[in-house]
């Protein structure tokens, strides 16, 4: 979408239920026509027209097509500047027959309406100061959420508390800036009106903060895309058999071979709100097979992208020391070592009698479980709800878009050149750039500073007749 030629005098019409047959469908108009060409369809009573209509009231009409009863109708209009987009705005729901909500289209743009551009909707509120560009970038967040976690991300950014956030940021920042630029109005007579100690606490203070925000896009990019689980383990244990339990299907290949799975194999499920990304693994054990070792390598790789690592083996065969040395030599080759793993042993239903190993396994917290039966799997997805639920747990402000992360990113960069710039006593014109590169490289994220590549590319992205 180019943004550059979005004309707001335009009325724009959409619908803005799923396509498809259902229940019903409701069809969405925005502009300043809204109203007039809505009620040049729709038999409400003699009395009611654009000019009586009552905003925020739900009428009952007629749906006239040349004459026509197409369908009947609810109807309801919202009056600018108290709309969703600061527009105003109109709602017709019909029956969900596709022919009639077709037909109902193409009538509104015989009267002249357009269709809607992907987000355009939003786009207008944007562009007429309902909400910045983060609380709208929120929106479709919240339409794709799938999760609790998810979920409760979009609210709350959806609600500006990010944006507040940012905002804090960016006024303590142009406070600096303010000062900064009036010496250079008076360059020529060597003042400084900023105390430099004061100055410099401050870029501290808000480089520490910007650290925290950019700290967090770990956690809510989890909490956005799923918690990533490896499932890991040598040859044969029943890795794949215990991704088909945790997922209730038959997702990955079971066999008595060794070495069957060759790469990974993810899916993702949703336990009581809490969206997870189980990974199954190639086992990890020696190998001359090129094609396995590769496998292997990537196993590696997934653990170290993995929150949470499930080592799954079989209770029969292994011993303590096997399992030591596992542990010892995951940990070597995870780039965070701290990273959490959980012990199951597997193939519960084959024992005769306790293993050897029983009570050293109990002091490491081993979960004991048959992948086979389905016996006690419940233990795991009960220890993951657990340990996500610790870390999702937080009030802080968290940062779970790739874009403000980004900018994030360059903003701290900034501060880091202004403080440097400081220390080695740069004259103030060539610092007042950096501060500048702070404050755009913020207000990017909020909408303070856009370009229509920017705006096309956010409001693109977002379902027709939102």
């Amino acid at each position: 979408m180019n943004t550059a030629f979005i004309n707001l005098n335009d009325t724009i019409c959409a619908l803005s239920t799923p396509a498809g047959s259902g229940a019903i469908g409701v069809v969405r108009l925005s502009g300043p026509d809204a109203a007039d060409i809505s009620l040049q369809f729709v038999e409400i009573s003699r009395d009611v027209t654009a000019e009586t209509i009552v905003p925020r009231m739900v009428y009952f009409g007629k749906f006239m097509v040349m004459g026509e009863l197409l369908d009947e109708v609810l109807i309801t209009y919202f009056k600018n500047p108290h709309s969703y987009n600061g527009q105003d705005i109109v709602e017709i729901s019909c029956h969900g027959s596709v022919f009639i909500q077709q037909r109902i289209l193409e009538a509104l743009l015989s009267a002249g309406a357009r269709l809607a551009e992907p987000g355009e909707f939003t786009l207008r509120g944007f562009l007429n100061g309902k909400f910045d560009l983060s609380q709208a970038e929120a929106v479709a967040d919240l339409i794709a959420s799938n999760s609790v976690a998810s979920h409760r991300l979009a609210m709350q950014q959806m609600r500006g508390g990010f944006s507040l956030k940012i905002g804090e940021l960016r006024a303590r920042l142009i406070d600096f800036a303010s000062l900064i630029e009036l010496e250079l109005d008076f360059s020529e007579e060597d003042v400084e009106f900023a105390d430099r100690h004061a100055l410099f606490d401050l870029l501290g203070k808000i480089k520490s903060e910007l650290e925290s925000l950019k700290s967090s896009f770990a956690l809510g990019n989890v909490m956005k895309h799923g918690i990533p689980v490896a499932i890991a383990g040598a040859p044969n244990v029943g890795k794949s058999t215990l991704l088909n339990a945790l997922l209730n299907e038959e997702r990955a290949i079971v066999s008595e071979i060794p070495g069957t799975t060759r790469d990974a194999i993810e899916d993702t499920i949703s336990i009581q709100g809490t969206t997870f990304r189980f990974i199954d693994t190639a086992g990890i054990r020696h190998s001359d097979d090129v094609v396995e070792n590769i496998g292997i390598g990537r196993t590696f790789e997934k653990m170290n992208q993995a929150a949470v690592v499930l080592y799954v083996f079989d209770i029969n065969t292994t011993t303590e020391k096997e399992i030591d040395e596992a542990l010892a030599s995951i940990r070597n080759q995870l780039d965070d070592p701290e990273k959490q793993i959980i012990l199951v042993a597997n193939k519960t239903d084959m024992l005769g009698e306790a293993p050897h190993s029983f009570r050293k396994l109990v002091e490491l917290d081993t979960l004991f479980v048959s992948a086979k039966r389905n016996e006690n799997i419940n233990l795991i997805t009960e220890r993951l709800l657990k340990s996500a639920r610790q870390g999702d747990s937080t009030d802080q402000t968290v940062v779970y878009s790739l874009r403000h992360y980004e900018a994030l990113s360059r903003a701290s960069q900034s501060i880091a050149s202004i403080e440097e710039g400081f220390a080695n006593g740069i004259p103030s014109d060539l610092i007042a750039i950096d501060i500048r590169q702070a404050l755009h490289h913020l207000g990017s994220i909020t909408g303070e500073v856009t370009t229509d590549e920017l705006l096309g590319n956010i409001f693109g992205k977002f379902c027709i007749g939102k």
